[in-house]
């Protein structure tokens, strides 16, 4: 089965042609408007992914896909992709349960490392962890998918002693 979709990052760089530069906040709203339009034109999916730069309109994707998930019927909604390493993996989970709910079930969560490593910094996180961080935390969000009541002894991210992660998803 072939899927069509698209992917973005809400790039604010000039355009080919016209040299139209679009700001963060515009280009926000454009993605929902963007959003809407491929709902109703049919396409399956629609994923936007994280980015800390100025280049880049959207840090929090799963805000601008919450908003579009409210004016849609069909359009699966997906990071592509979140980046797990540099992002606490159970307040991920809650955020893409909570746009599965908005959506009626049609939320996706696509965790990466990333192309850039601007979020590490950032968030206090040290690249001498890159690939410990992400195999940590990818263990946790799927431990909390798979389980309400988590229990988990973190060396890189947070010890959780049998507390429950709520809103579940739909799907």
């Amino acid at each position: 089965m072939v899927e069509l979709g698209i992917s973005t990052f809400g790039e604010t760089t000039a355009l080919n042609g016209t040299g139209q530069v679009y700001n963060h906040d515009e280009r926000i709203r454009q993605l929902v408007a963007e959003i809407e339009v491929a709902d109703k034109v049919g396409l399956d999916v629609y994923g936007i992914g994280e980015h800390h730069r100025e280049d880049f309109a959207v840090s929090a994707p799963e805000i601008v896909l919450a908003a579009g998930a409210v004016n849609t019927k069909k359009i699966r909604l997906t990071s592509a992709v979140s980046i797990l390493s540099s992002m606490d993996p159970i307040r991920l989970f809650q955020q893409y349960a909570t746009i599965d709910a908005l959506s009626n079930g049609r939320a996706e969560i696509m965790a990466g490392r990333g192309s850039f490593t601007e979020s590490f910094p950032l968030f206090g996180y040290d690249l001498k962890d890159y690939e410990a961080l992400f195999d940590e935390k990818l263990d946790l969000l799927q431990l909390a998918n798979e389980s309400t009541k988590v229990n988990w002894r973190g060396e890189l991210t947070q010890s959780i002693a049998g507390k429950e992660v709520y809103p579940r998803p739909v799907q």
